[in-house]
């Protein structure tokens, strides 16, 4: 329905709030929104969206504030696979040859907490401090990271976020760390796509684009806390860190205003407000703290609104239901899909 396939579509790494399955509705509302161009994503998380957006031929800006969603961005939206698919073969035979190494990283995220089993937590730390010392370019190094976040997610024990782990451990954590070559597209017939770190309104008023995907959180789900250690993969900063999760301490300081009930309305106002002007895709779900009629009325500021919904499967932690810290079933599972919404703004 929309091309090449999506980049990685089995290698992505597990993540709350992916739109994989939701691409053909997305892509389909694009089309009738802006057949072609350059789309503004300006909250790019896994870059699902963008990556299926190059695909079916669009030049897509993809931007996020997140570090580890930035590098997978560069990776599968901006590296284009005619000019990496020689050296990415190459430096990938490098990197499977680094020594293991148990260190910090080992420590605090196989034995302080319990995300991976020693074993493979050595192997990351290892190419980790190998890919460091190797000579790469920017995007380069971001390939070889996502390859490395992607065989680490094979082998963590968690449902898919970092908030905590297993109890017990996961049968897939015993599996020896397999690097495998990420999956990058070809170059895009609509144009060089780009990738970049910034806060949203930052984005919002430095590009322009011909059309805007608006993908924002909506909810409490903090996306630095939901995968703390791929912040820290990434950075490899060695942070100070808290609680059993052993989570980076700049999960305390680096709030959304988009995960408060409080400032969400007013964060998403300012954003808007950068690209007026500009025809705009705005997805959000029903479980957000801002409801549809709230929405289509700030929306309606800017132009015609045509709101579209699907019934979507919710996140796999949501079936297993609400335990406490010791493992215990305290809580019943509520429903198991929700409705999701793409608001097509017309000037």
């Amino acid at each position: 329905m929309f091309g090449a396939a999506c980049a990685g579509e089995d290698a992505m790494i597990k993540y709350l709030g992916s739109k994989r399955l939701l691409l053909p509705f997305i892509l389909e509302a694009m089309r009738d929104l802006q057949p072609q161009g350059q789309v503004l994503d300006l909250f790019s998380g896994t870059s699902r969206v963008g990556q299926a957006l190059k695909a079916a031929g669009y030049s897509v800006i993809a931007n996020d504030n997140n570090q580890y969603a930035h590098c997978v961005a560069q990776c599968y939206v901006e590296a284009d696979a005619e000019d990496h698919a020689l050296d990415l073969e190459r430096n990938l035979a490098i990197l499977r040859q680094a020594s293991p190494l148990d260190g910090w990283f080992t420590e605090t995220y196989c034995r302080q907490s319990r995300f991976f089993q020693p074993q493979n937590g050595a192997r990351i730390e290892g190419m980790r401090i190998a890919l460091e010392q190797m000579p790469l370019t920017p995007i380069q190094k971001s390939i070889l990271l996502v390859a490395l976040m992607e065989a680490a997610d094979r082998v963590d024990s968690t449902t898919g976020v970092q908030m905590a782990f297993l109890k017990s451990w996961a049968p897939r954590a015993s599996n020896p760390l397999v690097l495998r070559k990420p999956e990058l597209l070809p170059r895009s017939p609509g144009g060089p796509c780009q990738a970049w770190c910034l806060d949203a309104l930052d984005a919002a008023n430095q590009f322009e684009g011909d059309v805007v995907y608006l993908d924002p959180p909506y909810n409490q789900h903090s996306y630095l806390g939901n995968y703390h250690i791929w912040e820290t993969l990434v950075r490899w900063d060695f942070p100070e860190v808290y609680g059993k999760a052993c989570k980076r301490v700049d999960c305390r300081q680096r709030r959304s205003a988009f995960n408060s009930k409080i400032t969400i309305a007013e964060a998403l106002q300012k954003v808007l407000e950068a690209l007026s002007g500009r025809p705009m895709l705005v997805s959000f779900s029903d479980e957000g703290y801002l409801q549809r009629e709230q929405i289509e009325g700030m929306l309606a500021k800017h132009g015609t609104v045509e709101t579209r919904q699907q019934s979507h499967v919710r996140y796999v932690g949501a079936k297993i239901g609400i335990h406490n810290q010791q493992g215990l079933k305290v809580g019943q599972v509520s429903h198991l899909k929700n409705q999701e919404f793409l608001f097509l703004v017309r000037p």
